[in-house]
């Protein structure tokens, strides 16, 4: 049967359009229960058992929730005991087009074979389309179509189990759509009233969301400005009198955040949020209007360090504290655009880890949830299991932020297990970090080769046969997915052979499948203390593609013809197949080269390639390419328990130097040949330029030390760098550099089509991509892509020449890479409170990097580990603080501290905060009274554990 709608349009050029749309109804969907034999359904998804035990319904039943049940509830229906659930496709079109979030989580329930979810298309059975009735509007067609869908459902189970017991339940939340269920003679029951009606499953309680009557109680108080409907926020979006961006809470500032101005070409980037009547609810992340403030009530970034830690859950206004911010009074220079927030335009919200901080009202079941991330607000939930969640880590959802209550409501989630285990730990900063970590799925895993695999002849014949070359790997220890191999050769005519080898790990990923769009989702391997995520299954990352030694791999490869002094004759790129015939470490590729009685081949290449990547980063340097300094650390793992028990800064030596020299070679030449090649498409990476004012502190630094940075290039730059030493001091040229490392942008991936600046500023380098780690880089995969396409090694595919699609694959891979970071430097975070922790009180010297109004922050070059030391505490009288911007410095009683001042601090672990756990640093010198404390007695040295590195 065919039902076709016509209707007109106009065009851009002012004509007008007749459109026909063509809408064909079936007779054979069927209804997918297993009880049903009129239906010629040869795999049924719905149970003919399918009960629920509830005081509601004693009966078999199959749910059907409406849009907003679907929408708000979800936490609900993906719940293990929630089966038999019937999503009809006027539900699914609707979520759809109202949450790419929930649309995704409601597909994987239905493909879940456990959860026997099944999809009507009710809006092409010729029984249950309905058409939109004159005057109807779309949202009440839709509640129609639904209530039409489950009548016909019930109908059809009364009619095929000649009466039975299997009934259809319609949840809803909406009291007219209720009430016309009920008029129609439907079974409905509102969600709540479904759930609570459920026996023996108490905890499904705590998961309902609360929905928008629930939220606001109109009694109160009113405690921030009422939001502007949609409409005036878009007016005044385009009049100019709002201005649109992405909300950035600050991590330690809770009354402060930065609204970025999403117009491109605006006066204005950035708009400084302070106070809470001005941010108004908004949560990290949001999209918000944002309304400026006059000139007059504009203010500067907060120097103070202010947590939300206060144990009231009142809704009360922080009064005190934000007095304090405004009796500062900063230099006109330093002021900011100021605004406060008048409308949000998209919510960010995700479920957010954390832990619950029990009301000490005996009895109650509404408790504060303290998310982990510092930046989101504390959230109110009701729970009946409090006292099992005190000490657990779990997950929660915010339901909204009424303007009467001082926190967002929300609901649990699911509880991930207890506070400080190592698992729970990682997990919950995977989760944070949104970095997927999920097991590989069976779709994905069947693009794998089978095994055994071997080279083809097919293979040999395309490909160049390197495996006579001395060819090997340099890496950290224990690293098994070696993406990269070197060697070097002398020719006949006395120059140089060059080979940088990269696996073939685009032979492997086709484009399109279900392999490569998980890499492609993933964007990276990321690397925890003790543990890899990887990109790539482990069968292609540690074994297939990565090139170990004494084994044949396929490669793709960059060979140069270089002479002595480094400078290319001839640059060739080839897929190959090469035999590594050593995997060395840095350190083992350093006592070869080092190591005068050894003149074996592969020793021979090594130091022929230490010699010329001197000069190539003598070379770059002299551009202008700048060496910065940041403090990596190295755990060594207790073999038994998997604790760290030693902590180092990670030593770096001239083989380190040599491969980063030569992978920067590789990148830099396939750069320009597929630039070349494909102008519109080349996936780039560049490094923006810092805005002079990010050097105001490296600079500050360096004049405090009578010594001047010019920043008017990084060539300028570099060379300040480089003469910035003071003999009394020869640690400060090193801190000057891990500072000036914070001064830098982020380097981001970009689409040559797209963008015009290409400069990479830290490497000095007018053209750069990332080619040399496609086993952990989803960006290299495609540089390798395109490099095949440009030598006729592979056919091309139309994403890969299509910009708009590189464009956003380029923004989920540098969201992905930043997520890396942040979770790494946060897995480091807690193996070194572990490390700390049975460590009681230890001595240390350090530096002082940062100067705050009330604090300082310091660094520990032994630990790589910054620290803050308060002056500030509540527990006893404050010393005299006075605060310069100028210097920065900070005047405590009678000292004066500046930046990279000497310091003498106790550290320890502050494990008073079970989830924010701290290392806790104390000054002991200088010697302030009442400030400084005295130095602790050391600890009893214990017997030293088995290492295992």
């Amino acid at each position: 049967m065919l039902k076709s709608k016509t209707f007109v349009k106009k065009t851009r050029s002012g004509g007008v359009l007749k459109i026909v749309r063509e809408h064909y109804l079936r007779d054979d969907i069927w209804c997918g229960s297993e009880v049903c034999k009129e239906c010629k359904d040869e795999a049924p998804v719905l149970q003919e058992d399918a009960c629920i035990e509830s005081n509601l319904c004693s009966y078999p039943h199959y749910l059907i929730p409406d849009t907003n049940v679907v929408l708000h509830q979800l936490d609900i229906l993906v719940d293990p005991l929630i089966t038999n659930v019937v999503i009809l496709q006027t539900v699914l079109q609707e979520v759809r087009h109202r949450s790419a979030t929930v649309y995704k989580r409601i597909k994987d329930a239905i493909h879940e074979k456990d959860k026997h979810f099944y999809t009507f298309t009710n809006e092409h059975h010729r029984e249950t389309f309905v058409e939109r009735e004159q005057g109807e509007s779309a949202n009440d067609r839709n509640d129609r179509a639904i209530r039409v869908a489950a009548k016909w459902y019930t109908d059809h189970l009364a009619k095929v189990t000649d009466g039975g017991p299997l009934k259809v339940v319609l949840l809803t939340n909406d009291r007219a759509n209720k009430e016309k269920a009920e008029q129609c003679g439907l079974t409905v029951y509102r969600c709540e009233e479904y759930i609570k009606s459920l026996i023996g499953n108490p905890e499904l309680v705590d998961r309902l969301a609360l929905i928008a009557d629930q939220n606001e109680n109109t009694g109160s108080k009113l405690l921030f400005p009422e939001h502007l409907p949609l409409s005036r926020i878009q007016t005044g979006i385009k009049n100019g009198a709002f201005l649109q961006g992405t909300f950035h809470a600050n991590r330690d500032n809770y009354l402060e955040g930065t609204v970025f101005i999403h117009r491109e070409g605006a006066d204005i980037n950035e708009v400084l949020l302070r106070g809470f009547q001005n941010l108004n609810r908004a949560v990290h992340q949001d999209v918000v209007a944002v309304e400026l403030l006059p000139k007059e009530h504009w203010v500067a970034p907060s120097s103070f360090v202010l947590l939300d830690d206060s144990p009231n859950d009142e809704d009360a206004e922080e009064d005190e504290t934000e007095n304090k911010l405004k009796s500062e009074a900063p230099e006109s220079s330093a002021l900011k655009p100021t605004g406060r927030v008048v409308g949000v335009i998209k919510r960010n919200w995700r479920p957010f880890c954390g832990m619950l901080s029990q009301s000490q009202i005996k009895e109650a079941t509404r408790h504060l949830f303290t998310p982990a991330d510092r930046r989101i607000p504390r959230i109110r939930i009701e729970t009946r299991q409090a006292a099992n969640l005190v000490g657990q880590r779990i997950m929660v959802a915010i339901d909204g932020w009424p303007k009467n209550s001082r926190y967002p409501n929300g609901h649990f989630v699911k509880n991930l297990g207890s506070a400080g285990d190592k698992e729970t730990e990682t997990e919950v900063l995977l989760l944070e970090h949104d970095v997927p970590h999920q097991p590989f799925s069976q779709a994905v895993l069947s693009f794998l080769p089978k095994m055994p695999w071997i080279i083809t002849e097919e293979e040999l014949k395309v490909r160049a046969d390197l495996r006579h070359l001395s060819v090997c790997s340099v890496d950290p220890p224990g690293c098994t997915d070696i993406d990269d191999a070197l060697h070097c050769r002398e020719l006949e005519d006395g120059n140089l052979e060059v080979g940088v080898h990269i696996a073939d790990v685009s032979h492997f990923i086709r484009p399109g499948n279900a392999l490569d769009q998980e890499a492609a989702s993933r964007g990276t391997t990321v690397y925890l203390c003790g543990k890899r995520i990887d990109m790539v299954p482990e069968l292609l990352s540690s074994n297939l593609c990565s090139l170990r030694s004494n084994v044949e791999r396929l490669a793709f490869s960059c060979i140069w013809e270089m002479n002595h002094k480094a400078e290319i004759i001839k640059t060739r790129f080839t897929k190959s197949i090469i035999n590594s015939k050593a995997s060395l470490t840095y350190a083992e590729a350093q006592m070869r080269i080092d190591d005068t009685t050894m003149n074996d081949d592969i020793t021979k290449s090594l130091r022929g390639l230490n010699k010329l990547a001197k000069i190539l980063k003598g070379r770059r340097i002299d551009k202008g390419a700048l060496t910065l300094s940041s403090p990596e650390v190295r755990f060594h793992i207790d073999s038994e328990t998997h604790d760290p028990i030693d902590l180092q800064t990670k030593e770096l030596m001239e083989t380190n130097s040599m491969v980063e020299e030569f992978m920067l070679l590789a990148n830099i030449s396939v750069a320009q040949k597929i630039y070349d090649e494909f102008s519109e498409c080349a996936l780039l990476r560049k490094h923006p330029a810092p805005p002079p004012s990010n050097y105001d502190i490296l600079i500050k630094a360096a004049k405090s030390r009578d010594l001047d940075i010019h920043t008017d290039s990084a060539k300028a730059l570099a060379d300040s760098l480089n003469n910035a030493t003071t003999e009394s001091f020869p640690y400060f040229n090193t801190l000057l550099r891990i500072l000036a490392t914070r001064c830098m942008m982020q380097a981001v991936y970009f689409c040559s089509g797209m963008d015009n600046d290409f400069h990479h500023y830290g490497l000095a380098s007018p053209i750069y991509t990332h080619f040399t780690s496609p086993i952990r880089r989803y960006s290299d995969i495609i540089v390798h892509r395109l490099l095949a396409v440009a030598i006729n090694a592979d056919s091309t595919y139309p994403d890969l020449m299509d910009k708009h699609k590189q464009s956003a694959l380029c923004s989920n891979l540098n969201y992905r890479h930043k997520m890396a970071q942040y979770a790494q430097r946060a897995s480091v975070a807690f193996h070194t409170q572990l490390f700390f922790k049975n460590k009681g009180i230890i001595n240390e010297e350090g530096f002082i990097l940062f100067v705050r109004k009330n604090a300082i922050i310091i660094l520990i070059p032994k630990f790589g580990l910054e620290g803050t030391v308060f002056f500030e505490n509540k527990d006893k009288p404050s010393p005299h603080l006075n605060f310069d911007s100028e210097g920065p410095s900070l005047k405590v009683e009678e000292h004066t501290f500046h930046i990279f001042d000497k310091v003498k601090v106790t550290i320890s672990l502050d494990a008073s905060n079970l989830q924010h756990q701290r290392i806790r640093m104390s000054l002991i010198e200088p010697v302030i009274p009442g400030v400084s404390v005295p130095v602790p007695e050391p600890e009893p040295v214990a017997k030293k554990p088995r290492l295992d590195r």
